[in-house]
């Protein structure tokens, strides 16, 4: 598949083509699909005999259940319908600034992430995030589901029309390439611009470092928009191995990326253990309000192989199936 860029190779691609979403809910859509739903339909699946009744459509009567019993039955089949696939990206700054090890200040994790202009390789997480949405939007081409994608910062930066079919798929690559990162972000004013929110019921994918200057607040109006939508949500939390494992140490001046505000530092290991318990109650706090909302919320570090991020942490969370 030509227009994918350095983002996924024709290996990969080839890997996608047999898995498919593992939606908890079978979403019935506008046109038929390879998705089953719960419905009785037209698909060539059979799903169960019932007793005929007037103005049945006589192609299904089963003739040979007649002979057998003298009883006029009509075959059932099971409805494939289409499933709607919305995926946001976050392209605010953070997600593609060179990190260090003490990415917020250790006493308040409120947005944005901070650095002191070395560490990790610029864009671990920018990539790795375009890498996976590119995965899930190419896996719901595959099995001719509807997909619209967005990328956000604090209102939708860009967008794509819905698209369907693999052959839509070199439309999804390019954006997701040509897309920058950059400007601060909030995720609930984004999903509060007009047309934002998907208009289907379906599956919602978010892939974010969410540093979210709101923190539980603005997490908590931004899937309750997402809820209200019908939209079963997936947040995949992306952070560099800097974030998770600072390194520093020392006087420094760390800066914001996205606000661009400095905080001069003296990183001790006092100080690193104060970040990383706040970090993890920053974590715990994300998968709660997740948990209570039925949503999903997984971890995924930037420097994870693509590989082991899909067939290990998504697929192992029943998201992704062979």
């Amino acid at each position: 598949m030509s227009g994918s860029g350095h983002l996924l190779s024709p290996e990969w691609l080839t890997r996608l083509e047999r898995l498919s979403l593992g939606a908890r809910t079978r979403v019935a859509g506008t046109l038929q699909g390879k998705r089953r739903s719960r419905r009785l339909g037209s698909s060539l699946e059979f799903a169960d005999y019932r007793l005929y009744t007037p103005g049945d459509d006589v192609r299904r009567f089963d003739w040979g259940v007649y002979s057998r019993t003298g009883k006029a039955f009509v075959r059932q089949f099971m409805d494939e319908q289409e499933l709607m696939v919305s995926i946001y990206v976050d392209c605010s700054a953070s997600m593609n600034a060179v990190t260090t090890g003490a990415a917020h200040d250790a006493s308040s994790l409120n947005g944005g992430t901070n650095h002191s202009g070395k560490g990790d390789a610029e864009g671990t997480k920018w990539l790795l995030a375009r890498q996976l949405a590119a995965s899930i939007g190419y896996m719901a081409l595959s099995s001719y589901d509807r997909l619209q994608l967005a990328c956000y910062s604090k209102t939708l930066d860009s967008r794509l029309p819905v698209l369907r079919g693999k052959s839509a798929a070199h439309r999804l690559f390019s954006h997701l390439q040509q897309a920058p990162a950059g400007g601060d972000g909030s995720l609930a004013a984004a999903l509060s611009v007009p047309g934002a929110l998907p208009r289907l019921p379906g599956m919602t994918w978010i892939f974010s470092d969410f540093w979210l200057e709101g923190g539980e607040e603005e997490l908590s109006r931004s899937l309750s928009l997402l809820a209200g939508a019908g939209q079963e949500t997936v947040l995949v939390h992306i952070l560099s191995r800097d974030e998770l494992e600072p390194r520093l140490s020392g006087d420094l001046r760390l800066v914001d990326s996205e606000y661009l505000t400095g905080k001069e530092v003296a990183v001790t290991g006092r100080v690193l253990e104060a970040y990383r318990e706040e970090l993890e109650n920053y974590r715990q706090m994300l998968a709660r309000v997740c948990a209570e909302r039925g949503m999903t919320y997984l971890l995924i570090p930037a420097d994870m192989p693509l590989q082991e991020a899909v067939f290990g942490i998504l697929a192992g969370a029943g998201l992704v199936k062979g």
